[in-house]
C-alpha cells in the first residue's frame, strides 16, 4: 500500500470590509471598467485595523478543523504560507498554534509569495510521506493591503486580504492515480527574475516597503510557467489536461487564468474562478478558491484537481490531488 496525504477538511475566512472597484476612483486615476477589463477583479476584502494575518489564518483553520471534525490537538503540524507576517518573527504559524489552543506538535512558515500555498502543500505532503506527521494543517493567509502603494494604480487595485486552510491526513492508497490525496507536486524558482515582483522594504531598508511589479513581464512568465508546471506534475503520474476535473489556479488575473487553461486544453467551465470577488490574495488565493469551490458544489470527492501558482522570486509550482 502507498501512503497518501488526503484532504479531510477545508475552510476559509474573508475580512468583513468589502472594497469595490469604485472606491479606488476616489483615490487614483482609474475606473471600475479599467480594473475589470485588465484583471477581472470587481471587489476585494481588506482587513480591519488591528486585524492581523494570524487572525485571518486562525479563523480559516478553525473552519477547516470543523469540517474535518477535529480538535486542534489532533493536529501534528501547521505549515503556513504568507508574505505578510504579523512580525518578522516568530512565525505566523506558531501564533496560530497558540490562538487555536494547540499545545503539541510543531509549526512553521513558508515564504514563496503567491506560490506559497503550492510550496506549503508540497512540504506538508513530504512530512506525511516521511512519517513526521499524521495530520497537517496547511494554511495560506495574507494582508497584502498593508503593502500597497496607494499612488500606484497598476498594483494597488489588484490585491486583497484573506485566508484559506486544508487539513491533510495520512491515508493508505493503492499507489496509482485513482488514489485520493496528493498525487504529484512540481516546484521551481529562478532568482534572476527577482526585480519583476518584489517589496522594496525589509531589514536592508528598515521599512516595511511597498509592492513593486513589472506587470507585462510577470504576465508573460506566468502564462508560460504555470502551464509548464501543471503539465510537469501531471506527467509524473501519467495524466494529462484531459484527465483534470478542475484547475484551481492562483487568482491573480482572469487573463492569465484563461491563457493558462487554453495552453492546458482545459475549458473555462472546468476552472474554479474567484478572482472577481477576492482579487489577488497571494498565498491565500488557492486555498480560498478550494474552499469556495467546495462550498459551491463544484469540487466533489473523487475529482482530480490541479492547483498552480507563480509569485515573486520568481517562484512557481503545482500540485495534483484527488479530492
Amino acid at each position: 500500500m502507498t501512503l497518501r496525504a488526503v484532504v479531510t477538511g477545508v475552510g476559509h475566512y474573508l475580512p468583513e470590509r468589502i472594497v469595490p472597484n469604485a472606491e479606488f476612483e476616489q483615490r487614483i486615476d482609474t475606473s471600475d471598467e479599467w480594473i475589470r477589463t485588465r484583471s477581472g477583479i470587481e471587489r476585494r476584502h481588506f482587513a480591519a485595523e488591528g486585524e492581523l494575518t494570524s487572525d485571518l489564518a486562525c479563523k480559516a483553520a478553525q473552519a477547516a478543523l470543523a469540517r474535518a471534525g477535529l480538535q486542534p490537538d489532533a493536529i501534528d503540524a501547521i505549515v503556513l504560507a504568507t508574505s505578510t507576517p504579523d512580525l518578522t518573527f516568530p512565525s505566523v504559524a506558531t501564533m496560530v498554534q497558540a490562538k487555536l489552543g494547540m499545545t503539541r506538535g510543531f509549526a512553521f512558515d513558508v515564504q514563496a509569495v503567491c506560490a506559497g500555498f503550492a510550496f506549503a502543500l508540497a512540504n506538508a505532503n513530504a512530512l506525511i510521506l516521511a512519517g513526521q506527521a499524521q495530520r497537517v494543517l496547511v494554511i495560506g493567509a495574507e494582508t497584502f493591503s498593508r503593502l500597497m502603494d496607494w499612488e500606484d494604480r497598476a498594483t494597488s487595485v489588484l490585491f486583497g486580504d484573506g485566508a484559506g486552510a486544508l487539513v491533510l491526513e495520512a491515508r493508505e492508497g493503492k499507489g496509482d492515480a485513482s488514489d485520493r490525496g496528493i498525487l504529484a507536486t512540481d516546484l521551481n524558482s529562478d532568482g534572476r527574475f527577482r526585480d519583476l515582483l518584489y517589496v522594496d522594504g525589509g531589514t536592508s531598508t528598515g521599512t516595511t516597503g511597498h509592492l513593486r511589479m513589472e506587470g507585462k513581464e510577470v504576465f508573460r512568465h506566468a502564462v508560460e510557467k504555470l502551464a509548464a508546471t501543471a503539465h510537469a506534475a501531471l506527467d509524473k503520474i501519467g495524466l494529462s489536461g484531459e484527465d483534470v476535473d478542475w484547475i484551481v489556479p492562483h487568482q491573480a488575473n482572469i487573463r492569465i487564468i484563461e491563457a493558462t487553461a487554453k495552453r492546458m486544453k482545459v475549458p473555462m467551465e472546468r476552472v474554479v474562478v474567484t478572482v472577481q470577488d477576492h482579487g489577488n490574495t497571494s498565498a491565500a488565493s488557492i486555498p480560498l478558491a478550494l474552499s469556495v469551490g467546495h462550498e459551491r458544489g463544484q469540487i466533489k470527492e473523487g475529482d482530480l484537481l490541479v492547483a498552480e501558482a507563480i509569485g515573486g522570486g520568481l517562484a512557481w509550482g503545482s500540485v495534483v490531488l484527488r479530492w
